[in-house]
């Protein structure tokens, strides 16, 4: 088990930011292998929402969207998706907000919309969702990426959901009194918001990276904390849940049996 992938580090490093007294906005992909990955090892007792309004789900394998039944079928509870937005979501009841992204500036600004001109893209994502209301209500905003320069951007195509704006104190100017996005896990680094200007900066490296190889994947001046850490390595728990996780995922999802 001593040999891992990059995206395995990043997922089970997002895994560890997350603890059984957590409810937390579930988006689809690395953030939901994230959340059940902690989950299923160090946060048994975590509360898993997803935005189709399923509440406390257990899903055995990871969902192809929000409307899978798996999460219906494994929730403690379903509500209807207005009574999620404004009674727990836009009520202030959920504490972690997990986020994915096709394109994130230096101040955590998200793009899911479109990769070029909105009137003639060059790509149309899926677009926003239930991302822009996620990203100001809920307490606090974690967000999973793989680095590359044209998804870490200087300036993105469209701004999808708002992180720190133009940096500073812009969501406090705009009367949103939530954190905004406080954790950047990309499959090299872990990355936290400068208290003062909002920019992230690298806080620890994944093991094997070098501060040249994130510059390189990353399409602004990278900043660096006075003090790097380290990422620790997967243990071995993390890495069989994580891969037993994928693998039922890929057997159900192929038409097999999940166990």
């Amino acid at each position: 088990m001593s040999d891992f992938t990059p995206n395995e580090m990043m997922t089970i490093a997002a895994s560890r930011a997350l603890s059984s007294k957590d409810v937390c906005f579930v988006g689809i992909g690395a953030p939901s292998a994230a959340c059940n990955v902690a989950r299923l090892t160090h946060a048994p007792d975590i509360t898993l929402i997803y935005e189709s309004g399923t509440i406390g789900t257990a899903p055995d394998v990871l969902p192809l969207s929000i409307g899978d039944g798996e999460l219906c079928e494994t929730a403690v509870s379903t509500v209807a998706v207005p009574e999620m937005f404004r009674y727990w979501l836009q009520g202030g009841r959920i504490s972690i907000g997990f986020l994915g992204a096709a394109q994130i500036d230096r101040f955590g600004n998200i793009n899911t919309t479109v990769i070029g001109d909105y009137h003639k893209p060059k790509v149309r994502l899926p677009g926003g969702g239930g991302a822009p209301e996620i990203a100001t209500s809920c307490g606090e905003i974690y967000i999973t990426l793989k680095q590359a320069t044209r998804s870490m951007v200087e300036k993105i195509d469209f701004f999808t959901s708002f992180g720190h704006g133009e940096g500073g104190d812009h969501r406090q100017r705009l009367g949103i009194t939530t954190k905004g996005p406080t954790l950047l896990i990309t499959d090299l680094a872990i990355w936290k918001p400068d208290p003062v200007t909002k920019e992230f900066t690298v806080v620890s490296l994944h093991q094997g990276v070098t501060r040249e190889m994130v510059q390189e994947t990353c399409g602004w001046t990278v900043k660096f904390a006075d003090t790097l850490e380290e990422t620790p390595a997967p243990t071995e728990l993390e890495l069989k849940t994580l891969r037993d996780l994928n693998e039922r995922t890929k057997r159900a999802h192929e038409g097999g049996k999940a166990a």
